[in-house]
């Protein structure tokens, strides 16, 4: 029988893998919409994808990373919630940081809102809830999920158990740092609402 270690290495190992799928680029490419990398925030997200002006591409993309995340949480949680959430970790910081990819990915919160909904969906729920009611209010979409990403930890105490807890605040940090460009240009006044023609720099 395999033991409790080599269920969370494989875990991570899986988990990061599938993370580290770049379905924004896959996606853009294969529509001949060139390389995702080199428009707008260079990012492999469904924001960035959204320049293009193929809102099916970005839907596509926004839906493939966050099935990535449920997937592997899944996988995961056939054996622990422990184990689902090194996968669900490993998968955001697989998207983040992809090895094909010189390490340079997008910024983890569809593939956030994955694993959330799939270890414990009352806080994924509260998790999307508070993106899109902020971004609604604020037009800034980089606003909305800096606001989800600071309440998950919370939403996670409230409605689920310590080690998604845990998981949640990690993502948290995690997600909040990968956002400092939208920080900086938020608190000067130079983020860019979210329009048809120019969504701001989300992911």
């Amino acid at each position: 029988m395999l033991s409790t270690t080599t269920f969370y290495v494989v875990a991570a190992v899986v988990g990061y893998l599938a993370g580290s799928i770049p379905f924004g680029l896959i996606l853009t490419r294969i529509a001949g919409a060139g390389d995702i990398r080199a428009i707008g925030s260079g990012n492999i997200g469904a924001t960035n994808v959204m320049r293009t002006g193929r809102k099916g591409l970005a839907a596509g993309t926004l839906l493939l990373d966050a099935l990535k995340g449920i997937a592997v949480v899944l996988m995961g949680a056939t054996q622990s919630v422990d184990i689902a959430a090194i996968a669900g970790l490993a998968a955001v910081i697989g998207h983040n940081f992809p090895v094909w990819l010189k390490f340079k990915g997008g910024k983890g919160v569809a593939t956030t809102v994955g694993v959330l909904l799939a270890i414990s969906w009352p806080v994924g729920v509260a998790f999307c809830a508070t993106w899109l009611g902020v971004f609604a209010v604020s037009r800034y979409s980089s606003l909305g999920a800096l606001v989800a990403l600071a309440l998950a930890p919370v939403y996670a105490y409230l409605l689920s158990n310590v080690s998604v807890t845990v998981l949640a605040a990690i993502l948290a940090v995690l997600g909040i740092a990968r956002h400092h460009a939208n920080i900086r240009r938020l608190l000067r006044g130079e983020e860019s609402r979210f329009t048809r023609k120019r969504p701001d720099d989300t992911r």
